[in-house]
């Protein structure tokens, strides 16, 4: 007869619901009662204006005849989505967007690497130096490539002229390509400051005993990069991404300033612009405004649920 075997009832399921612990129920109180009246008035501040924009997209109004407005329910919304204007400011959102957040990102990464291996008596130095192109108003930096780029007054054609494609007489705001290329560029310089101080702080966390068994074992460089640093700066990543996504998507400024949406660079934000106060169509303009508060609303889901991150887990809650 066999000896009997001593087994372990598997432990039991947690009800839905009840899986968190006593520490993420007090600090989601906690975060409630600190960031909910900050949260009730930005609700307060905010719901006003997005549900004016709702109300006057379902009319025809025009400024310049404002006791003439019809009710047209969502004809203005397919007059936008029909028009090929739309599209094309859509495609040059998403360009700038994605062409921008991944040269960010690739150069955000590699100056948190370097700022985090710095001593630290000059680390606040070099942090305070790279925060300066991000310190810069936006408008002011706009002007300052466009005079850096300008056919008439800029160096950039004498300094870079040894370059293939670049002579004395290179138009850069005279193409759809080289526009968008400086304004790309301008962007890149001005917010990787931002990218690379989010991307520090998951620097920061990443625990160096993990660095040093990944070492122990032998990992290389680049193994210890992809299979113990990067997961664990995950949330780090989102964020960084996240914000500058958003931020990315509702370009106006360096536009306006550079280019005025001429050569087909005008961006979602800059035809909402154009509608609204260049033409005074203010059912349109209210249109395009409420589709792109809709696409920075989908962008930001498909960021949180694509990247799927669970803060509780990260704090280390179980």
């Amino acid at each position: 007869m066999a000896a009997p075997t001593l087994t372990r009832d598997p432990p039991p399921t947690p009800a839905p619901g009840r899986g968190l612990s006593d520490r993420t129920r007090a600090e989601r109180r906690l975060g409630w009662l600190l960031a909910g009246p900050a949260f009730a008035v930005m609700l307060l501040v905010t719901a006003y204006p997005i549900l004016q924009a709702v109300y006057d997209s379902l009319f025809d109004f025009r400024l310049t005849d404002p006791t003439n407005r019809e009710f047209v329910g969502l004809s203005n919304y397919g007059v936008i989505l029909s028009d090929p204007i739309w599209w094309t400011s859509i495609g040059v959102t998403l360009l700038i967007t994605v062409v921008t957040v991944a040269v960010e990102l690739v150069l955000g990464f590699a100056l948190a690497l370097v700022m985090i291996k710095m001593l630290r008596a000059i680390r606040p130095v070099i942090r305070a130096a790279i925060l300066i192109p991000y310190a810069v108003i936006t408008v002011v930096s706009a002007f300052s490539w466009q005079y850096a780029f300008s056919l008439d007054s800029g160096f950039v054609n004498s300094w870079f002229g040894w370059l293939p494609g670049i002579a004395a007489d290179t138009d850069w705001f005279g193409g759809t390509a080289s526009s968008l290329f400086v304004v790309c560029l301008t962007e890149i310089w001005k917010t990787t400051p931002f990218i690379s101080l989010l991307l520090l702080a998951g620097l920061a966390q990443v625990p160096e005993v993990l660095q040093e068994a990944a070492k122990v074992d032998g990992a290389t460089w680049w193994q210890r990069m992809w299979k113990v640093t990067i997961p664990n700066m995950k949330a780090a990543i989102m964020v960084a991404l996240l914000f500058r996504s958003l931020d990315a998507f509702r370009i106006f400024d360096t536009i306006f300033v550079m280019t005025g949406g001429a050569n087909s660079t005008e961006s979602v934000a800059f035809l909402a612009y154009r509608q609204t106060i260049e033409r005074l169509e203010i059912g349109l303009g209210s249109a395009v405004s409420v589709l792109l508060f809709l696409s920075v609303t989908l962008i930001s889901v498909l960021f949180i649920k694509g990247f799927k991150i669970d803060l509780s887990q990260t704090r280390g809650d179980r």
